[in-house]
């Protein structure tokens, strides 16, 4: 299933106008429901203004009420939404960070060797969109910047999403345990 255009907005706005779960809304917009639970608390999402995705045409009103009435029930993209985001999504690119979140990089990576060092380094690229050669001067402290270098979780960095964090960890937390 494609996301909605907008997650964390979407989000916002499902939590506060629905009676869904967090789960129903952390798997419509590709979230962890930890993270929801946040946004809820208001912990998550601080300053956040709320996205309507029905009156954006990515969901119907019919289809929020389906799903309030059944926990189990999943949220479906309307028809248009889904194609405009399949078409847009076979034109991917790299994915563009932000001025300000460049310099937290460093920090995640060495989150990762820190807590996580059976995560490949091309895993860790794929995640945080650092380089091999970044990776490779944190591991070895000759970062031009490695006095100033933290362990800082990339989630909260928003680097990466936690969901795609655990499926990293999980995925290769099994091969640590087949190689003992």
């Amino acid at each position: 299933m494609a996301l909605p255009l907008m997650p964390k907005a979407t989000a916002v706005w499902l939590v506060e106008n629905t009676k869904l779960t967090f789960e129903q809304i952390a798997d419509f917009c590709g979230m962890h429901s930890l993270e929801v639970q946040g946004i809820a608390d208001g912990e998550v999402a601080v300053g956040i203004m709320g996205h309507n995705p029905i009156a954006s045409g990515q969901i119907t009103q019919a289809e929020i009420e389906r799903c309030e009435q059944h926990e189990n029930a999943k949220l479906t993209l309307s028809a248009e939404t889904e194609k405009f985001i399949t078409a847009k999504a076979k034109a991917k690119g790299g994915r563009y960070t932000p001025v300000a979140r460049r310099q937290d990089k460093p920090d995640a990576v060495a989150w990762f060797l820190k807590f996580h060092p059976t995560i490949p380094d091309t895993q860790i690229i794929k995640l945080i969109g650092t380089t091999k050669n970044t990776i490779n001067a944190v591991r070895t402290r000759s970062h031009w910047n490695s006095t100033n270098i933290k362990p800082k979780d990339p989630v909260l960095l928003g680097l990466c999403t936690q969901t795609r964090l655990d499926e990293a960890v999980t995925k290769f937390s099994k091969f640590e345990e087949q190689a003992s």
